[in-house]
């Protein structure tokens, strides 16, 4: 592993019993020995965390920022066959394919096994989703530079509300295929979408310790979008950094034959109840959890429930086997074009067509 301060590489590799931390990212490329990376910019398999559009810029350039992060969604062509030249989104799938490496992209919520329950579900019902709704909140980040458009390049819309849009694209898009033999695809971005920062934050006095604020704030703590299909459907997503009480991480699909709930935080699969925070100790209890005191509902396996080792099964699956993994780079472009249309749409008071970036 490597870092861009080497001196923090050696102390995660240190901490977490990582045998080797390299202070150049070129040894780690350059080895033979290295079949996949998790970092966008490489010449191997690289693998995407989160929807990158590189639109940062000071408050003033945010509509800009919107329209040109949507015009790099249409890119046809890369200027230069080489991943590690550049991080937009149709330049660097188009590159992975130039170079014969597998674009993985870390969307959970795919792989998330109440979604993959819900999608087995649809599938035997039979018949159309006709509205799904879908939530990821929490009481904000600890990490300032999440805080700041000029290094985020969004706030809550776009750090939060790409996993359950994620979730929601992948299932539309099965469901058109077993359907009508091809997907179903977004075609109105954020109809109404908004991204409202709060002026008045909340003073530390009147909150020491619950809401995770920061100080030169500049991005939206909350986001919501609405979102059409081609086949007349519609969506609601959410986000926001201003929830209490533990990480949400909802969706809800109403069909025209069933109505499935997937709650991957909180469910209910243990309850338990502790008088006083210091009862449970360190034991851990759910992400985002403001105190162990009340009632509370532990996860017992948090990463199953959220997905995360069945994402990297599928990654680890499609290099070996050579095959394109389940969530790849079409979904993360896709992703990207509908939230910075949320951002446009928000900014410009009007309802973005996404056919043009979508193609």
């Amino acid at each position: 592993m490597t870092a861009r301060r080497p001196e923090r590489a050696r102390a995660f590799a240190e901490e977490f019993g990582v045998a080797q931390a390299a202070d150049d990212v070129r040894r780690i490329l350059d080895d033979p020995e290295v079949d996949v990376v998790d970092l966008v910019r490489s010449e191997r398999r690289p693998r995407l965390d989160r929807p990158r559009g590189g639109a940062g810029g000071q408050a003033r350039h945010r509509r800009e920022a919107a329209h040109r992060v949507l015009r790099r969604c249409v890119a046809r062509r890369a200027p230069r066959c080489s991943a590690r030249r550049s991080a937009r989104p149709t330049t660097l799938i188009e590159a992975c394919r130039a170079a014969g490496v597998r674009l993985c992209y870390a969307e959970n919520w795919v792989y998330a096994p109440p979604i993959q329950k819900a999608r087995r579900l649809l599938a035997a019902a039979g018949g159309p989703i006709l509205r799904l709704v879908g939530e990821e909140s929490h009481s904000g980040t600890h990490a300032p530079a999440n805080k700041r458009w000029v290094t985020a390049g969004g706030g809550s819309l776009l750090g939060k509300g790409c996993h359950p849009l994620g979730g929601i694209l992948y299932l539309k898009a099965d469901e058109g295929r077993r359907l009508r033999g091809r997907p179903v695809r977004p075609c109105l971005g954020a109809g109404r979408g908004r991204a409202a920062r709060r002026h008045r934050r909340p003073s530390a006095a009147a909150t020491p310790r619950y809401l995770n604020t920061v100080a030169g704030a500049d991005v939206e703590d909350w986001g919501g979008m609405l979102l059409r299909f081609d086949d007349g459907t519609v969506a609601q997503i959410s986000a926001a950094d201003v929830v209490l009480g533990g990480i949400r991480n909802q969706l809800q699909v109403y069909a025209a034959k069933a109505v499935i709930f997937c709650n991957m935080n909180p469910n209910d699969a243990v309850q338990a109840y502790a008088p006083d925070p210091t009862v449970f100790g360190a034991e851990y209890i759910t992400e985002k959890i403001e105190t162990k005191a009340g009632w509370t509902f532990p996860q017992p396996d948090e990463d199953w429930m959220t997905g995360y080792p069945g994402e990297i099964q599928d990654f680890v699956e499609s290099v070996a086997l050579g095959r394109e993994p389940i969530s790849g780079g079409p979904l993360a472009r896709d992703v990207l074009a509908v939230t910075y249309a949320a951002y446009l749409s928000a900014a410009e008071g009007r309802r973005v067509e996404l056919g043009p970036y979508l193609r």
